[in-house]
C-alpha cells in the first residue's frame, strides 16, 4: 500500500520528541512537509514552510498533525479540513469545546477523518486497567500527577496564558486514563484551581469527583511544582476489595500489589497505528471526555491566588 503522505504543523518539543521518530519509524506513512513559524526545518521532509498555508496547497499531503499551541489550533485544522487534508489533533485538541465540535462537523462534512490524540491512553496498562474495572462499583479513586514544569516547558508562555490550559495540560492526560478505565461517566463535584499571581492559567489543581451514584472519595491533585522524581499515578479501589494501582502514566499496572504489566511506554507508536486504520477507512474519531471534565474544572473551579511564577 502507498503511505499516508503527512506534513507537521508546528515542530515545537512534542513534535521533535514524539511525531517525528514515530512518522519515520512507521512504513505506513511519508513525512512530505513541515511548517514552523520559527523557521525550523526536518531532514526527512521534502518540503520546509513558516506559514503553514502554503503546506496546506500541497495537493499530494493527505494529512496533518496539527502540534500548535491550543489557542491556534482550530482556526489551522479548519483550513485543513477545507483544504481536504484529515487532521490529527494534539491534546488537547483545541481551546474550546465549541471548536473541537465545529471541528468534528465539518470533518463529517467533507469525509475527512478527525482524529482527537489522548496519549496516555495508549498503553497496555491502561487497557488492561479497563478491563479489570469493568463492571465493578468504585469505592476510591486517587489521582496525583505531579511535574516539574520547568523541565517539561522550559521558557514556553503560551502554556500561562488564557487558553494554555495551565497544569491541565499534563492534567488532561489522568483525566484520559480515568475516562477510559472507570466503568462509568465521572464528573467534577468540585475543583480548586491555583493561579499563580502573575499568570493567567492554573499552577496546581485538587478535583472531587463523583459518579452517578456515588460521590465518595474520588479525587486528583495535579501540581507543576514538582522538583526531583516526578509522580504520574492512579490508585483505584472497587466496592468488592480489590485494588489497582497505575504508575509512570500509565505504563505500569499493579493489580492488589502483584506487577500485572510493565512496558517502556509506546504510546505514539499506537497513536500512529490508529491514524493509520482511521485513514484507511475513512473514519473520524473525537472523544471529548478528558476535555468536557477540564472545561467542568474551569467552569465551577475556585480560583486560589498563590506565589508569582517566575520561569
Amino acid at each position: 500500500m502507498t503511505p499516508h503522505r503527512i506534513g507537521i504543523i508546528g515542530l515545537g518539543k512534542i513534535a521533535q520528541d514524539q511525531h517525528l521518530p514515530v512518522i519515520k519509524a512507521n512504513p505506513n506513512f511519508q513525512l512530505l512537509a513541515v511548517s514552523s513559524t520559527r523557521g525550523l526545518t526536518h531532514e526527512d521532509a521534502q518540503y520546509t514552510f513558516q506559514d503553514y498555508r502554503d503546506l496546506l496547497k500541497l495537493k499530494d499531503v493527505e494529512a496533518v498533525a496539527i502540534c500548535t499551541p491550543p489557542q491556534v489550533r482550530h482556526a489551522i485544522a479548519r483550513e485543513a479540513l477545507l483544504a481536504g487534508k484529515s487532521v490529527l489533533l494534539e491534546k488537547p485538541p483545541a481551546a474550546t469545546l465549541s471548536e473541537l465540535e465545529d471541528l468534528r462537523l465539518l470533518g463529517e462534512k467533507l469525509g475527512k477523518t478527525v482524529f482527537t490524540t489522548w496519549h496516555a491512553q495508549y498503553n497496555k496498562a491502561v487497557d488492561e486497567a479497563k478491563k479489570a474495572l469493568a463492571g465493578w462499583s468504585i469505592k476510591r479513586l486517587q489521582v496525583t500527577w505531579k511535574e516539574d514544569v520547568r523541565h517539561w516547558h522550559p521558557g514556553q508562555q503560551w502554556i500561562w496564558q488564557a487558553g494554555g490550559f495551565g497544569v491541565f495540560d499534563p492534567g488532561i492526560n489522568a483525566l484520559s486514563i480515568v475516562t477510559r478505565i472507570m466503568p462509568e461517566p465521572v464528573f467534577i463535584k468540585t475543583a480548586d484551581l491555583e493561579f499563580p499571581a502573575n499568570r493567567d492559567a492554573p499552577i496546581a489543581a485538587a478535583l472531587q469527583f463523583q459518579t452517578g451514584h456515588t460521590d465518595g472519595n474520588l479525587q486528583a491533585v495535579f501540581d507543576w511544582r514538582q522538583t526531583g522524581p516526578q509522580t504520574w499515578d492512579i490508585e483505584v479501589e472497587t466496592e468488592a476489595g480489590f485494588a489497582l494501582k497505575l504508575r509512570h502514566g500509565g505504563s505500569c499496572l499493579e493489580i492488589d500489589g502483584r506487577l500485572v504489566v510493565q512496558e517502556e511506554p509506546a504510546e505514539y507508536q499506537g497513536i500512529y497505528r490508529r491514524f493509520d486504520a482511521l485513514l484507511t477507512i475513512g473514519r473520524s474519531e473525537v472523544d471529548d471526555a478528558p476535555f468536557r471534565l477540564v472545561a467542568d474544572a474551569f467552569m465551577i473551579g475556585k480560583r486560589v491566588q498563590v506565589d508569582a511564577f517566575e520561569d
